[in-house]
Order: structure tokens, then sequence, then C-alpha cells
């Protein structure tokens, strides 16, 4: 198994800065990577130079349009999580607004 790249401190940088505006969501890590969790269940991380967010199969499948990617570390695809697109990336008000989907989805998961 290949060792797992850092991601940038420009990446990390943004993640915070980012998710300091949602203060229910849990700081955790995860593999090393900087992540948010909502009620025991993970809702957004990093991975290597990658946003990851959860999201609802309809949100999954719009998103996917607008050229996000399933995410599949080490091959195998997580269901549910997909790799933010730059575009969307670099939108700060679109990026919200798909973190606040994300909310919506996890907190109606059962707690962890």
């Amino acid at each position: 198994m290949s060792k797992w790249k850092k991601s940038s401190e420009a990446l990390v940088e943004k993640f915070q800065n980012c998710m300091d505006v949602f203060e229910e969501l849990e700081p955790r890590k995860m593999f090393g990577y900087p992540c948010r969790f909502l009620n025991g269940n993970m809702l957004t991380g990093l991975h290597e130079e990658n946003w990851v967010l959860r999201l609802a199969e309809e949100d999954r499948e719009e998103i996917q349009k607008l050229g996000a990617k399933p995410f599949e570390p080490m091959g195998r695809k997580m269901r549910e999580y997909v790799l933010l697109p730059a575009e969307i990336l670099g939108d700060e008000t679109q990026l919200k607004a798909w973190i606040k989907r994300s909310i919506a989805f996890v907190d109606a998961l059962p707690p962890k």
C-alpha cells in the first residue's frame, strides 16, 4: 500500500476557514486528514489534495454533473462520498451551499 500524500497547507487552511462557520460539526482526523462529523457520522474531510463530501443520492447525481467524482480510496468506492470539483471549491457560496446539503443528509442518519 502506498503512502497517502499530505494535503497542502492552502487546502487545509481553506477547509478550516470554511468549517469554522459550521459550529455544530465536530472536528476530528481520519488517516491524519482534517474532517468534520455530525452525530458521530463523517460529513466531510480532506484526502490528499481532495475535498470529500457526503451527500444523498440525488445530490450526488446533481453534483457529478458539475464535475464531482466518486471518492475511491484504495480503489474502493465509498458510495455516499464525492470529490468536490475545482469550480465548487473556488466559489465559497456554492461550497457552503453543498456543505449545508451534506449537513441535512447526515443529520437525518442514525447517530453513532
